[in-house]
């Protein structure tokens, strides 16, 4: 059977082998070569757009990004597998913003996560709707349909601009390949400005795809972001002569102090006015809780002290905070005698839910920095420190126990904390013992507390263990208590623990119960356990081990401590199941709404 004709081709002549082409000396074969040598050229410079993006994320010094591979985002990850970056692909595209959310709290700079179109994208929107609450710098880059398909309901298509439009600090439809590594780095650049908060960027596949000649990529905010980092000077000696006037002063230290690496300037005005200090939530760790001059944590789960001491107080130094409803209370009840200092850099934040009788925009450290050294004086205030003093002695933490069990929760929040440095991490889901961890653990470094706050994610607290893990230095310890019901939203992720072989310690304090929930319901629903309580629970140790980590269960007070050792010294990912006294509660508790200084220590009190 003869060969079929191939177009082109000819049968060689028995002299093919004795010809030789002219030397290229001729005016026409040289400009042949040169043109070779251009097209050669060019195709060496070309690269594409999704090669812009990996390029702007390395120039940015990203390291590690967190995310689930997929069709529209697939030129992307395709550019990543050339790349030096370390992806860590997670079980869920919520996993992954949570991670890049906790990566970016414990780094101080934004952490990266990508999604693909359609599903991949809104399964980003809690995370980043908790990074946006939180105002927590993460980049998001997702994958999106061809531009030509934009708007055809075109299979896994959604309007992701659209949709994350509301909790997002800017977010970009890139169009051009050529400038596609500009808004990845404008993105990144704008994420950890200012007021931090999270960014996204939609990338169609045909601009990844396309071949581009842009190969350097700008990092720059755009022109009209220009927040104000230097406070006023009129606004500065206001402050000054405020705090001096103080007699019964109360600094309040907000999330911003932590985004603002603010805590050693926080510190040193502090010690040196010798003023005390109550935190937030989001800034638990700012100021040592170990300090004599701490009263906790302020709000609706706060300290018997730092909510009496922010309802009695005459000035009120308030750096870097919201004043959202869970720290206030009502607002009409909340600081009523103080004279409030507000310090923010976000202009939008002052006098919006309590009205700020000092404003002063600016940077957080810059200001304290401002305001410390315009001080003449200190505030004559013994009285009023003697007073904290009583408070401090008169409604401390405390927990009733017995030998024989059943295990307080906060006893094992108490046994970790004891059993690790002063530096360990320490992550949350949300629910009771989110409340637990924060009451319980003695907070002495920033950046320690890493937990969603107003968005109140559950399922939060183990894929923040592995974004936290991934940012902190090698010998730090991470620890994530959660509860059952939110340890089950995203247990998933210990798949991707036991694969990056990360030693991680989760800590299940497991009541059978939507533990916060069924407490309302209890307090103010007439006991109506409606969907809070668990009728099957699963073994956590022996999924755990499935799993392939490893697993502990613990259901007797005595053998707290010893097993609490043994998972912190196992090199990998634990996880303890505690199984808790189902009845215990979170107290002091401020009702919703309610007043501060009228906190409740028990049931009977609400």
């Amino acid at each position: 059977m003869s060969e079929p004709a191939v177009s082109g081709s000819r049968e060689p002549r028995p002299d093919d082998a004795e010809e030789t082409p002219d030397a290229p000396d001729s005016e026409t074969d040289a400009e042949s070569a040169d043109a070779a040598d251009a097209a050669g050229s060019e195709a060496a410079t070309k690269t594409t757009g999704a090669a812009a993006v990996v390029a702007a994320l390395e120039s940015n010094g990203v390291e590690t990004l967190f995310g689930v591979q997929g069709g529209a985002i697939m030129p992307v990850y395709d550019a990543l597998g050339r790349s030096s970056l370390h992806h860590v692909t997670m079980a869920h595209e919520q996993g992954a913003a949570h991670a890049a959310d906790a990566y970016g709290v414990v780094a101080g700079e934004p952490g990266v996560c990508l999604a693909t179109s359609g599903p991949g994208a809104t399964n980003l929107v809690t995370g980043i709707a908790d990074a946006d609450m939180d105002s927590d710098p993460i980049v998001a880059l997702t994958g999106q349909v061809p531009t030509e398909f934009v708007g055809n309901d075109a299979f896994q298509e959604t309007d992701t601009t659209g949709i994350t439009t509301p909790v997002t600090k800017e977010n970009y439809f890139a169009g051009d390949p050529d400038t596609v590594g500009d808004t990845v780095g404008e993105a990144f650049a704008l994420a950890g400005a200012g007021r931090p908060g999270p960014t996204l960027v939609d990338l169609p596949k045909d601009v990844t795809l396309s071949e581009t000649e842009t190969r350097e990529a700008t990092s720059e905010t755009p022109e009209h972001y220009d927040p104000q980092e230097v406070p006023d000077a009129d606004a500065v000696e206001a402050a000054a002569r405020t705090l001096e006037d103080a007699e019964r002063p109360l600094v309040l230290a907000g999330g911003g102090v932590v985004k603002g690496e603010a805590s050693d300037e926080l510190r040193a005005f502090a010690t040196e006015h010798d003023v005390p200090v109550a935190t937030s939530m989001p800034a638990v760790g700012t100021f040592p809780e170990d300090h004599d001059n701490s009263v906790g944590m302020i709000g609706m789960h706060g300290t018997g002290p730092a909510n009496m001491a922010v309802t009695h107080c005459d000035t009120l130094f308030a750096v870097g905070c919201r004043f959202d409803d869970r720290l206030t209370g009502g607002v009409e009840t909340f600081a009523p005698e103080a004279e409030v200092v507000h310090v923010d850099i976000d202009p939008a934040e002052i006098s919006k839910n309590v009205h700020a009788d000092v404003p002063v925009v600016g940077d957080a450290g810059t200001a304290i920095a401002a305001i410390a050294d315009e001080m003449d004086e200190s505030p004559d205030a013994d009285d009023w420190r003697d007073q904290v003093d009583d408070w401090q002695a008169e409604y401390p933490m405390t927990y009733h126990a017995s030998e024989d069990g059943p295990i307080k929760p906060q006893f094992v929040v108490e046994a970790f904390d004891e059993a690790t440095d002063d530096d360990a991490i320490v992550t949350t889901g949300v629910g009771q013992h989110q409340m637990w961890a924060v009451q319980f653990w003695t907070f002495t470094e920033p950046r320690t507390w890493v937990s969603s706050h107003g968005l109140g994610a559950m399922g939060y607290g183990l894929p923040a263990a592995i974004g936290a893990r991934l940012a902190a230095d090698d010998d730090q310890e991470v620890v994530c208590f959660d509860g059952d019901g939110s340890f089950l939203m995203t247990v998933q992720e210990l798949s991707v623990a036991v694969r990056e072989n990360l030693d991680i310690t989760v800590a299940v304090l497991n009541n059978e119960y939507i533990g916060m929930v069924r407490q309302w319901q209890d307090a103010f629903f007439d006991r109506n356990r409606v969907a809070s309580e668990y009728d099957w629970c699963p073994d956590f140790a022996t999924l755990a081990e499935a799993f392939g980590a490893k697993g502990f269960t613990v259901d007797h007070p005595d053998d707290v401590a010893d097993t609490v050792e043994a998972a912190m010294a196992y090199d990998g990912p634990s996880v303890v199941d505690f199984h808790i006294d189902p009845d215990e509660n979170v107290y002091p508790m401020v009702p919703s709404g309610g007043a501060n200084g009228k906190f409740a220590l028990s049931e009977g009190q609400l």
